[in-house]
């Protein structure tokens, strides 16, 4: 029997962790294990498989309530959910579980140790047959299919836009459109094109991971973006023009006069989309680096020295 692995352990977090610490965890891990990081690394391989399905169930509400009270066999909680709605149905139908075929369970008898969900709905609904005066038959409980993982790489400059992208997923081609703004580490969910269901169960989900490269002189933090420029020192002293790049073109921005190293402006809604809200941009930062002249002529000498003894004048 595979070993239990506890998810919020494997994403080093406590179980009271929120939404937003799940997600910080994820990406970062997610960043760290990737297989194109570690290619021909096979524990790398198997610790983001890990990741990403500890990161499915616990950042989904509805899934992460379900591993909280029924921890590695919270897969089969609706089964278990079904199993006593219809324990109690036979109860009121034949007076009471002490009825003629018919056996009581309780919790701990879906325990791992006593063969887990699916061996106890093969012993229920055969004994349940049995007590019918029918012949023991298969559990005909239905169960969801495999879910599938992949990943998708692409640069910083193409989510800056909506893409659309194909897939081959088992030997069937997905397209499938890229909202602009997808962040490094997202992963977003294509319902039913995973694995075939069992028992006439539903398909699996497919799970794909954002890889981004960035291929730009900015950097990003959630829709924002940052840059630092070259500003000559003239222009910081006196004021004037200077044009920057963005990532939809260039811009010119007034410099003020007496302009200080490592100031910084904000160029807002030139930043990057907002995943999923037509028409809405972070901001753009520009930290300036003041370039200090080289190569001074005699000339620039000597009216450096007539500023210099003004300043001490």
């Amino acid at each position: 029997m595979a070993q239990f692995i506890d998810y919020y352990t494997v994403l080093g977090i406590e179980r009271s962790a929120s939404a937003d610490e799940i997600k910080k965890a994820y990406r970062k891990l997610a960043r760290k294990y990737h297989p194109d990081l570690n290619p021909n690394n096979e524990e790398a391989k198997q610790k983001f498989q890990q990741i990403n399905e500890a990161h499915e169930v616990l950042s989904d509400a509805e899934k992460r309530k379900k591993y909280d009270q029924y921890g590695e066999n919270w897969k089969h909680a609706d089964q278990f959910e079904e199993a006593k709605k219809q324990q109690r149905q036979q109860q009121q139908q034949q007076g009471g579980f002490g009825g003629q075929g018919y056996t009581q369970y309780t919790y701990s008898d879906f325990g791992a140790d006593e063969g887990g969900f699916s061996d106890f709905f093969e012993e229920m609904f055969g004994r349940a047959r049995q007590g019918q005066g029918g012949r023991r038959g298969q559990s005909n409980v239905r169960y969801k299919g495999q879910d599938l993982h992949a990943s998708l790489r692409m640069n910083l400059t193409d989510v800056y836009t909506t893409q659309k992208q194909v897939f081959e997923i088992n030997g069937k081609k997905i397209r499938i459109t890229i909202p602009a703004g997808v962040e490094d580490g997202q992963v977003i969910k294509l319902k039913g094109y995973g694995g075939e269901g069992v028992n006439g169960g539903p398909k699996g989900d497919l799970y794909i991971t954002f890889v981004i490269e960035n291929n730009t002189a900015f950097s990003r933090t959630d829709n924002d973006l940052h840059t630092t420029v070259d500003l000559p020192l003239y222009t910081a002293i006196l004021g004037g023009d200077l044009v920057v790049d963005t990532m939809d073109g260039k811009v010119k921005l007034k410099v003020a006069p007496e302009t200080e190293n490592g100031a910084q402006v904000r160029l807002k809604g030139k930043g990057f989309p907002v995943y999923k809200k037509d028409g809405q941009f972070g901001d753009l930062y520009v930290t300036y680096n003041i370039k200090m002249p080289t190569k001074l002529s005699d000339k620039e000498k000597e009216l450096f020295e007539q500023l210099k003894n003004l300043q001490n004048g």
